[in-house]
């Protein structure tokens, strides 16, 4: 069997069972980064829209380094860290994520601008950049190769797993569009960020660190034990 099918299932299933720890994570950052953004740019006007830019960016790659950390953590059924420990876990690969995410948008971007299909074919190849760094101690150079070399042989199911999160975020996010209409725009737009990211950045870390758990598995078995079951 493809270590690629079924992960959609497998990550909903650990989502709906961590969510309160998943979500949390995830609020804290959004919430700060909305408020910060908001509070800049009416204090600083164009100023505080660059300097909100730099603080979001820096939160939102810490926040996908401490999501993988937080799947990892709770793979075996209970959670063992707390919201400050998985984010100081994560704290060290701040750079190194930051970097690889950047370089592969870019790179991703680029190539979707130019004949899409070459887009994505690096959108599959480094799917699973930010699980290497964290989960590894790669370097974001390093990370590049090592996705490549997790994924191959599994494109086609990995680009259908990324396709379907697709879907399913565009599907959820018109459908909050929709729920919000009522608000004002600026209202809409603050709400939009906030609800949006808080529930749907743990899910995609959730399907990208389980499909990195499954690749490695299927690639070197005795690199990867199966997560156990928690003891009552």
């Amino acid at each position: 069997m493809s270590p690629t099918s079924g992960v959609i299932g497998e990550a909903w299933q650990l989502y709906k069972t961590h969510w309160r720890h998943l979500i949390a994570l995830s609020f804290v950052v959004y919430v700060a980064v909305a408020l910060i953004g908001a509070l800049l740019t009416a204090a600083l006007t164009w100023l505080g829209v660059l300097i909100a830019l730099f603080v979001s960016l820096v939160a939102l790659f810490w926040l996908q380094a401490a999501l993988v950390k937080a799947v990892e953590d709770v793979r075996d059924g209970r959670v063992d860290l707390s919201l400050g420990e998985t984010f100081e876990a994560a704290r060290p690969h701040l750079g190194s994520v930051a970097v690889a995410a950047i370089l592969a948008g870019l790179g991703i971007v680029i190539g979707l601008l130019l004949l899409i299909v070459p887009g994505l074919v690096l959108l599959t190849w480094w799917a699973v950049i930010v699980p290497v760094v964290v989960l590894e101690n790669r370097s974001a150079g390093e990370s590049f190769s090592r996705s490549r070399e997790l994924v191959r042989g599994y494109g086609w199911g990995v680009f259908g797993v990324i396709l379907l999160v697709i879907l399913l975020l565009f599907g959820f996010n018109l459908l909050l569009s929709l729920i919000l209409t009522p608000l004002a725009d600026w209202l809409q737009s603050f709400v939009s960020q906030i609800v949006s990211g808080t529930l749907t950045a743990p899910f995609i870390a959730v399907v990208l660190t389980l499909l990195y758990f499954r690749l490695r598995a299927a690639k070197e078995p005795a690199a990867e034990p199966a997560p156990t079951t928690p003891t009552p």
